[in-house]
């Protein structure tokens, strides 16, 4: 796993269907000092993608079908959509957090993101005695 002592604190990776908000949330976490990045898991077929990203915080963005074609249109294949389900299945259960970004905006499932991720890095601080 990733260094839990950067400055950045626990290093955040992020998985999700197409526009299910992985790139907006990254950016808004980045924006804040968090160590964020994306892992395109949807688009492979390994399915332990994630993990060559040493994650300390997992986080999945769950999102239907319906929110995805009004963001990338209403002719959104619902085989891709489907696949892309399949493909993250994985990172899905090994999620530290599933947020269902379907009915949500940007900055709830930031807040929800950042309430999870500062939890999560006093949890670790409990275990190891750190501040």
């Amino acid at each position: 796993m990733g260094d839990n002592n950067s400055p950045n604190g626990p290093h955040i990776v992020i998985v999700g269907p197409c526009a299910s908000g992985k790139s907006t949330l990254s950016a808004s976490l980045r924006e804040l000092g968090f160590d964020a990045a994306v892992c395109s898991q949807e688009h492979s077929e390994i399915a332990t993608l994630w993990r060559h990203s040493q994650p300390d915080v997992l986080i999945a963005l769950d999102i239907d079908l319906e929110t995805i074609r009004a963001r990338r249109g209403s002719e959104w294949p619902e085989t891709i959509f489907l696949a892309q389900i399949e493909r993250l299945q994985s990172a899905r259960a090994a999620a530290d957090v599933i947020i269902d970004a379907s009915k949500l905006s940007a900055e709830e499932v930031l807040d929800i993101a950042m309430n999870f991720v500062r939890s999560h890095k006093l949890s670790l601080a409990d275990q190891t005695g750190a501040k």
